[in-house]
C-alpha cells in the first residue's frame, strides 16, 4: 500500500478515474473491475484483500454508493489520493449527467431516448453482474466460504427478483453474517 503519492501518480490516478467516469453505466460500481486491473494488477498500489475490503468497507457504511472510490483512492495515497479519485470519477460524470437530463427531458417523447434508454439496461446489468463477480470470486476460491458464498449469492437474487425488500437490508443482511464469519 501506498500512503505518500508522488504528484505525477496523484495525477495518473485522478486521470484514470476521470476516464473510468465516462465509462461507468450504472455507477461507478459498475468500473470496479477495471479499477481492480488498474490499481492491483497494473500499478501494485493495492493487493487483491485490500481491494475488496475496500469495497465492502465503503459499501456497509452509510452514505452514498460511491463512497467505495474514496476508500481506494484513501488506501493508495492517502487524503490526497481519496481527492484525486473522488475528483476523477466525479467531475466528468456530474457535468455530462447535468447537460444530458436537461436535453433528455426536454426530448423525453423522441424515439431516440426511449431506444437509449431500453438498450442501456442489459449493459447495465452486464457490468454490474462483473462487478459482483470480481467481488465473490477471492471468497468463491477458499473451500471454507465457497458454500456460503454461493447460497448468499443465490439467495441475494431471489429475494431481488421475487420479493420488493430494499436492497439496503440486503446488504446490511451481508454486511452482518460476514462479521459474524459465516460468509
Amino acid at each position: 500500500m501506498m500512503l505518500s503519492a508522488a504528484h505525477a501518480d496523484l495525477l495518473d490516478l485522478f486521470l484514470h478515474f476521470l476516464t473510468l467516469s465516462l465509462l461507468s453505466i450504472g455507477g461507478a460500481i459498475s468500473t470496479a473491475p477495471d479499477m481492480h486491473r488498474y490499481l492491483v494488477g497494473e500499478r501494485h498500489w493495492l493487493s487483491d484483500t485490500e481491494f475488496t475490503s475496500s469495497i465492502a468497507l465503503a459499501q456497509a457504511a452509510p452514505g452514498p454508493n460511491i463512497l467505495f472510490v474514496a476508500v481506494l483512492g484513501w488506501n493508495v495515497a492517502g487524503l490526497s489520493g481519496a481527492f484525486a479519485a473522488m475528483a476523477g470519477i466525479m467531475l466528468p460524470s456530474t457535468t455530462l449527467v447535468l447537460a444530458a437530463t436537461r436535453w433528455a427531458r426536454r426530448n423525453k417523447d423522441s424515439l431516440g431516448v426511449r431506444a437509449f434508454s431500453a438498450g442501456m439496461a442489459p449493459l447495465t446489468l452486464g457490468l454490474m453482474l462483473a462487478t459482483g463477480w470480481l467481488l465473490a470470486e477471492p471468497y468463491l476460491r477458499l473451500p471454507e466460504h465457497r458454500l456460503a458464498t454461493l447460497v448468499l449469492m443465490a439467495g441475494t437474487v431471489l429475494l431481488t427478483l421475487k420479493t420488493r425488500i430494499s436492497l439496503v437490508w440486503m446488504v446490511m443482511a451481508g454486511g452482518v453474517l460476514g462479521a459474524l464469519g459465516w460468509v
